[in-house]
């Protein structure tokens, strides 16, 4: 069985796993800050246990449910930089 081997291992790179990685590191840490347990969450948050679990054990989870996520735990202001316009750090950018 050939073993994938994410690059983020030996350089420092954003890959999807090196960030999915993170994110759920995040997502656990604020859990613990909130004192709230998974169950509690899928409650508070409408997005089922099973969909929590996968989450924290694959980094996998619909973008839907991530926001309702954020909602509940009040992480939404994240959003609001995802995807926004870089400013030109040169002259030579701005062409």
């Amino acid at each position: 069985m050939i073993q994938k081997i994410d690059i983020s291992t030996f350089i420092d790179v954003d890959t999807v796993s090196s960030i999915e990685e993170k994110l759920v590191d995040r997502f656990k840490k604020r859990l613990r800050e909130l004192k709230v347990s998974q169950r509690a969450l899928a409650k508070q948050s409408d997005v089922s246990y099973a969909s929590i679990r996968r989450f924290v054990s694959t980094g996998e989870i619909s973008l839907t449910s991530l926001i309702k996520l954020a909602i509940a735990m009040d992480c939404t202001a994240e959003f609001a930089s995802l995807f926004s316009v870089s400013k030109a750090k040169r002259l030579k950018d701005m062409e």
